[in-house]
């Protein structure tokens, strides 16, 4: 489901997991071992990266339609504990946004330090609201933190998606530039970083990024079971159940 390629001192974590990257159990595990892994082996900087026209299409819901509730927890689990290894890393994260990110692969760039996507007619958002789920506090504190809390009401509120140049011009992604350069930029800004002195870098990054860890600090702490609650309701269930049957319906 990874495919883990080494640039010196920087390891990009290239989700392969076909056709579209979604996000089950076994790949949000398999995130959290290589980033462990990537730590324990010293690498300076990391690069979080998709296929080309698809990042990730967000969370495998078809998957989840019809687990029961304890099933269901230990995915969201799952999910936010992945969110809190990205938002605690010791190193700089770049997600090299390839494609398309609807909501939880847009949910896991927001906690990488830097956002490099693809130009062209590529979406990325946190959509939630448009498939039935509330988006919680602590993900709305993410996003406020990278476009403003202005910004980030409208868009979550409306489950906006939005193109490449509109996230650039709102600040949701740093920088655009080819399908085919995502990975080579995200590359230059992880080099230019590492190159700066480093204990002042790091301990910056540190103090920049306090508001994000604390909150993120416990992922088990955070209100697991009210999502759960939510994800099981009347309402969002219906709208999932309709969503499962118009993917059935493009195969």
């Amino acid at each position: 489901m990874l495919k883990i390629i080494q640039h010196d001192a920087i390891t990009e974590i290239n989700l392969a997991r076909p056709p579209v990257n979604a996000l089950n159990m076994s790949l949000l595990e398999a995130i959290q071992g290589a980033l462990a892994q990537a730590f324990a082996s010293g690498a300076r900087g990391i690069v979080l990266s998709g296929a080309e026209g698809m990042f990730s299409a967000g969370v495998d819901v078809p998957a989840l339609i019809g687990k029961d509730r304890a099933e269901v927890r230990a995915f969201w689990r799952m999910f936010f504990h992945t969110a809190a290894a990205l938002a605690k890393s010791p190193v700089p994260i770049v997600a090299a946004i390839t494609g398309h990110s609807p909501a939880g692969g847009a949910v896991l760039s927001l906690f990488c330090d830097y956002r490099v996507m693809a130009q062209g007619p590529f979406r990325i958002g946190l959509n939630e609201v448009q498939v039935g789920l509330t988006v919680p506090e602590c993900i709305q504190m993410a996003m406020r933190r990278v476009v403003g809390t202005y910004r980030a009401e409208r868009l979550l509120v409306a489950g906006a998606m939005i193109e490449s140049e509109q996230a650039l011009a709102c600040g949701l992604v740093d920088e655009l530039t080819g399908v085919d350069q995502v990975v080579t930029r995200s590359l230059h800004w992880l080099n230019e970083l590492l190159a700066l002195p480093p204990r002042a870098m790091s301990a910056t990054r540190a103090l920049a990024r306090a508001d994000l860890i604390e909150v993120w600090k416990d992922p088990d702490a955070l209100p697991i079971d009210d999502f759960v609650d939510a994800f099981f309701g009347d309402e969002t269930q219906a709208v999932l159940r309709q969503l499962v049957e118009r993917l059935k319906n493009k195969k």
